[in-house]
């Protein structure tokens, strides 16, 4: 094989139409348009022109959208499955995974996942693990002994909410008028102090007679 030999699968590549380019060439004139007529003109779009009637395409009601980012599953039936695990070209006992699906051609493509339908029977105890599957082939796959676990579709269980607990009070604020609270004395020492002063306070009475002789001198 040489550069020069090189060459492209034969219909991979076809010459562009010369039109316009003189009698010789085969399309020249009318560049096989034919003559005259509306189709012969430039800038013309009859295609769903129905002689000025209402076309079908507006008189169709649309409905509904089509998602811009939805998801293309490649779909494949347990009875295919079944099918390729008894013609040996998937190990049953091993996971059957989607990429031995692919491996073992029964997939082209995986795109953006593989989900399994309930179609057909299943016989051997198989552990598949793909993207999405209905439930009437999980239910078959488990009859027959095995598993199927899909990652989409699966709602995950709601937990038990536990009872919101009261809000607290919040507590009230000291005034600044407020004194501090004197802390009680602790201890044998603080004991024997506090019965010392005690002692040494005049009394009441005594006190109070004191301080009016003081006020008052002569009497």
């Amino acid at each position: 094989m040489k550069l020069n030999e090189l060459r492209d699968n034969p219909g991979a590549t076809k010459r562009a139409k010369r039109v316009g380019r003189g009698p010789g060439s085969g399309r020249g004139g009318t560049s096989g348009r034919g003559q005259k007529g509306q189709k012969s003109r430039s800038g013309v779009a009859i295609k769903g022109f129905e002689g000025g009637q209402m076309p079908l395409y507006q008189r169709l009601p649309k409905r509904g959208f089509v998602k811009p980012n939805r998801k293309a599953y490649a779909v494949v039936n347990l009875g295919l499955i079944q099918k390729f695990v008894d013609e040996g070209k998937i190990d049953a006992a091993a996971p059957i995974t989607e990429e031995a699906l692919v491996k073992s051609g029964l997939v082209r493509r995986a795109k953006d996942g593989i989900r399994v339908l309930a179609k057909g029977a299943v016989t051997s105890k198989l552990d598949i693990a793909v993207t999405g599957a209905s439930q009437a082939a999980v239910d078959a796959v488990a009859k027959a002994g095995g598993t199927l676990k899909a990652a989409v579709g699966e709602k995950p269980k709601k937990a038990d909410a536990a009872p919101k607990a009261a809000p607290a009070k919040a507590a009230a604020p000291a005034s600044e008028d407020a004194a501090p609270a004197q802390e009680a004395p602790d201890g044998p020492d603080a004991a024997e102090e506090s019965a010392q002063e005690a002692q040494d306070a005049p009394d009441a009475p005594d006190a109070a007679a004191a301080d009016s002789e003081e006020h008052n001198p002569a009497q």
